[in-house]
């Protein structure tokens, strides 16, 4: 009865019983740990012997994470992400099992994150939609054809009717339907993206939704101010014929910017949007969207819409999967080193000469990575000096690294011995 009462005492403050735990055991664990660690516990309501042993276990394993002084953090991550990497395939995923929709993977993707490429090459959005939408496929598809870029074509048929000089775009009722565009839309979009100095919207033949547009030439009155573009058809009709139909081809109806295509696939027990091309501060305005998941393959849009922190989480989670899709195992504190090196002064830097290594204080370093012959130069004229702090400066000069034991200088300083007094002589 005593055990079980001792059992249910109220137990003291954890954060200070990790503290503690973690003190006896010799470490010293940090703020953010403890705090997380206790949040952890709370939620998981264990008693208090069952919580000692998972903070006596979390603190032996933060005691083998930790690093001893001086140790080169760099080079052991440089390695471990540089040497697997030279095992990625160079290939290109395609998304879906859907050719028109694919995704960069293996090194050239590694390549794009460590480069900071402000657009990635194959840009795309998993878009989530709210918790009482996800199980509605019908739902999620109007939220996606919000999304998807609609231009004039993908609803209508475009003619160029030469002996008339006129465009003659014509509405599609299964098309209008699928993408779920009225001839109202159409016509907005014409009127606001076509020169009305060049051309006239006149409505065609036809009825109802289905009924066409015809865009004729307009000619310019006699003594109006011209521009170039006017000056340059106004004797070539077919020319500014040409320019109408282009025009029209391009114009968009609806849709967010960028976003070339939207696909929709069930996840277990949701429907996600996925889609070609990136726009991330748009389409988390969109209604029906969740903007917390949403989420986005290129990390400048990330740290446009939510800062720095944000960049540095997705750097890491992004590079940790393209490695794990290739099957390498690399440890994750390696990749938060690296995400944090590039974030650490509040924007994204490329690892590079045009970013963190050519902005390196040491002038021997900033030469031993790329365009030697520049650096040193550029240095001995502006009169720079190299206080040879890091590792590849003390390489380069043949001196030993500041770094592991040679971080530490011990100094020899032997003991004076009293010589022993000499035997009394022995009287004769």
């Amino acid at each position: 009865m005593a055990e079980e009462k001792k059992e249910k005492a109220p137990p003291r403050d954890l954060l200070q019983r990790i503290h503690d735990i973690a003190s006896k055991d010799g470490i010293d664990i940090s703020p953010a740990l403890a705090k997380q660690l206790r949040e952890k516990l709370q939620s998981l309501r264990l008693s208090p012997s069952d919580a000692t042993k998972v903070v006596h276990e979390v603190v032996r394993r933060f005691g083998r994470a930790e690093v001893d002084a001086h140790e080169s953090v760099g080079i052991l991550a440089a390695q471990s992400i540089g040497e697997p990497g030279t095992q990625m395939t160079l290939r290109t995923f395609h998304y879906a099992g859907v050719a028109e929709m694919n995704v960069t993977l293996g090194l050239p993707r590694l390549i794009e994150l460590v480069d900071a490429r402000r657009v990635p090459s194959t840009p795309m959005m998993t878009v989530h939609v709210d918790k009482k939408l996800r199980a509605d496929r019908v739902a999620v598809q109007k939220i996606a054809l919000q999304i998807e870029v609609t231009t004039v074509p993908d609803v209508a048929t475009i003619g160029t009717v030469v002996e008339d000089l006129k465009v003659v775009v014509t509405p599609r009722a299964d098309l209008l339907e699928a993408r779920g565009v009225k001839r109202a839309e159409i016509e907005s979009a014409l009127q606001e993206n076509l020169d009305p100095r060049l051309f006239d919207l006149k409505p065609g033949s036809g009825s109802g939704e289905t009924r066409s547009f015809e865009i004729h030439l307009r000619e310019s009155p006699a003594g109006a101010t011209k521009s170039k573009k006017e000056e340059m058809v106004e004797e070539m009709p077919f020319k500014k014929l040409l320019i109408a139909s282009v025009e029209s081809n391009a114009i968009q109806i609806k849709g967010v910017e960028g976003i070339r295509r939207a696909l929709i696939r069930k996840e277990k027990d949701e429907y996600v949007i996925y889609t070609e091309g990136s726009n991330l501060e748009d389409v988390i305005q969109i209604a029906g969207v969740d903007g917390a998941r949403t989420t986005t393959n290129s990390v400048f849009e990330i740290y446009r819409v939510y800062g720095v922190e944000a960049a540095r989480a997705a750097l890491i989670y992004e590079a940790n999967r393209t490695l794990a899709e290739q099957g390498l195992g690399v440890d994750i504190r390696h990749l938060m080193l690296v995400a944090d090196v590039m974030t650490n002064e509040g924007d994204i830097r490329a690892i590079g000469r045009h970013g963190i290594s050519g902005k390196k204080t040491s002038v021997l370093a900033r030469a031993a990575f790329e365009i030697t012959a520049a650096h040193l130069l550029r240095a001995a004229i502006t009169g720079e000096v190299d206080e040879l702090k890091g590792v590849a400066e003390n390489i380069i000069v043949g001196q030993p690294i500041t770094l592991g034991t040679g971080a530490v200088n011990l100094v020899y300083k032997p003991l004076t011995v009293a010589k022993p007094a000499e035997p009394a002589k022995e009287a004769a």
